[in-house]
């Protein structure tokens, strides 16, 4: 385990613990978090260095990285994800109607390159997990292992980080390749869990979206805007990303009452994914998940 001495966003070395938290879905170990005093960045502290976090990706559960469909929470998840890769390809065209180059990091099995790809878009993928990377490029889509194997010369429209920021161990190296990399006038997206959500305060502990030790770092808006501060980037508008507050609750209610059956689950988790979007509405949209969107200044 690694131990940080400073805040991994603004280099504060004011931060206070926080809570524990238990690994539901690989090895079951308690993480711990940590709060920035100077930016609000709730962040894991101690954590599993570069080297060493593979192993708490490699599980049948973690789902982001198979196709298979053995549980209704994995169909409810196929679903839905088939419902925002159309929204997100969607969102990309309105943003550069002329189409372009797009690079998604974290493209996992590559389902969202594959539907840019269809729709016009010179694709490329950053994937660390080497079996999701395979499936990916067995669809013979451009599919790297890391940021370092882009060219600093090469250039793109949009770069997308669905849900992946959270993960990036070297957090202002990383964000800083990723601005290097980005067309002057290109656009910049990132999706990420928001730590003060209904869901979030609802299931504390058992809140699903901690995922930790895999999520490094639990941001809300104001941490989100330090960033696009640090990098002299401009955070243009902010879309809720509301089936995931659905979702999310629905695994909170296994990791919170495991012995109930799934289909309990699926009905209290569902009624509470209701709660926090209409929650949200009312609490300046502080969805489950919020998806920003970022220009240079």
């Amino acid at each position: 385990m690694e131990r940080l001495t400073k805040c991994p966003l603004c280099k504060s070395g004011l931060f206070l613990n926080h809570s524990e938290v238990k690994d539901h879905s690989v090895s079951g170990e308690t993480f711990f978090l940590c709060q920035c005093s100077n930016c609000k960045l709730i962040f894991t502290n101690p954590r599993p260095s570069i080297e060493f976090i593979g192993k708490y990706y490699e599980s049948e559960e973690y789902i982001s990285h198979q196709n298979k469909s053995t549980n209704l929470t994995n169909k409810l998840y196929k679903f839905v994800r088939q419902l925002t890769i159309r929204k997100k390809v969607a969102l990309i065209n309105m943003l550069h109607p002329n189409k372009g180059k797009l690079l998604d990091i974290g493209c996992g099995t590559g389902y969202f390159i594959e539907a840019a790809e269809i729709s016009e878009w010179k694709v490329k993928g950053i994937e660390p997990n080497s079996t999701a990377r395979k499936i990916a490029q067995s669809k013979n889509l451009k599919v790297s292992e890391s940021l370092k194997n882009i060219n600093d010369n090469k250039k793109f429209d949009v770069i997308t980080l669905f849900h992946v920021l959270e993960h990036m161990h070297n957090l202002r190296k990383s964000t800083k390749k990723i601005v290097e990399l980005l067309n002057d006038n290109g656009t910049l997206i990132i999706a990420v869990p928001n730590f003060v959500s209904f869901d979030s305060k609802y299931y504390g502990s058992n809140w699903a979206a901690l995922d930790v030790p895999r999520h490094l770092y639990h941001f809300n808006k104001i941490s989100v805007q330090k960033l696009a501060e640090e990098f002299n980037l401009r955070i243009t508008e902010t879309k809720p990303m509301k089936f995931d507050s659905f979702y999310v609750s629905i695994l909170s209610e296994k990791y919170l009452k495991p012995n109930n059956n799934s289909i309990l689950h699926l009905i209290k988790g569902a009624i509470n994914g209701l709660k926090s979007n209409i929650w949200a509405k009312n609490n300046e949209n502080n969805y489950s998940s919020l998806l920003f969107i970022l220009k240079k200044k």
